[in-house]
């Protein structure tokens, strides 16, 4: 039996009850094209084989891209020995699509593209905000997380957990928390809580920017130092986010008391000062 790596993040989910109720809700169609990553020993991927259209998943350890192979037979999988950090995604993704679009028979549904992930906890965030990036591409994502993360996605404004991943998250997806799994349901045990989140990508934004790179510079800005007023945080990077507006002032237009500290603040609130900013 294959030992999971711990320079790798590994905890192989061995649970086939709490694996059932992951693809349960994920529910996957004859058009649906599932990206797994880091299928591991296969405890998704063969019961996501039985029932989604086609599905290609990135495993980064070689043992486990042969295990997966020799160990599931199924026509509709393939897997892919690949570092998810290290993908060019918008191509990955664009092309997977494109080349499974046209071995599919005339007058099938539109293909979904759908992220299903077991993610090293590690690795999460980073992963999660390179696929956000591609929202345009993904109908949606089923994720198993730390459940911390978690929490923090789908945080409401004034409580310790809302952040800037709350606001990234929030602004391009609709977030569900599904079901917590406890550390019994993998081997190695890990020493935390995971928790299932599903993301629906969002046909719109609930506010609307000018400048969506902008927007987010001045939201990590505002989170810099949580203890630290917005007026603090934004000060001290004003020369970086390229605002010719005095901060004060921008913060008057948007309503905003200057002592506020950024954890108070909705997406709507950040979407108004972005707007007074922008403003000459």
């Amino acid at each position: 039996m294959i030992k999971a790596k711990k320079s790798l993040g590994q905890n192989f989910l061995v649970d086939k009850n709490v694996s059932r109720r992951i693809v349960d809700s994920v529910s996957p169609q004859k058009h649906d094209l599932i990206i797994e990553i880091g299928p591991g020993r296969g405890a998704l991927t063969r019961l996501l084989s039985e029932s989604a259209g086609h599905i290609i998943a990135l495993e980064i350890d070689a043992r486990l891209v042969e295990e997966v192979r020799n160990s599931i037979s199924a026509t509709n999988l393939e897997i892919i020995e690949a570092d998810a950090l290290r993908l060019d995604w918008r191509k990955f993704l664009t092309d997977a699509r494109d080349s499974w679009a046209r071995s599919r028979q005339q007058g099938d549904e539109r293909p979904r593209i759908r992220v299903v992930a077991n993610l090293p906890y590690y690795i999460s965030t980073p992963i999660l905000q390179r696929l956000i990036g591609h929202h345009d591409l993904i109908f949606d994502m089923t994720l198993m997380l730390q459940s911390e993360v978690v929490e923090r996605m789908a945080a409401a404004p004034g409580g310790r957990e809302y952040g800037y991943l709350s606001v990234l998250v929030q602004y391009y997806c609709e977030a569900k928390r599904l079901i917590d799994v406890p550390p019994s349901a993998f081997k190695p045990v890990p020493k935390v809580q995971s928790s299932v989140v599903r993301l629906v990508m969002r046909e719109r934004p609930p506010v609307e920017v000018t400048n969506e790179k902008s927007f987010f510079a001045l939201v990590r800005a505002a989170f810099a130092q949580r203890r630290k007023t917005i007026l603090n945080n934004l000060r001290a990077a004003h020369a970086s986010l390229a605002f010719e507006i005095p901060i004060e002032q921008a913060l008057a237009r948007a309503n905003i008391d200057s002592r506020t500290r950024a954890e108070a603040l909705s997406i709507a609130d950040f979407a108004a000062l972005h707007s007074a900013m922008a403003q000459e």
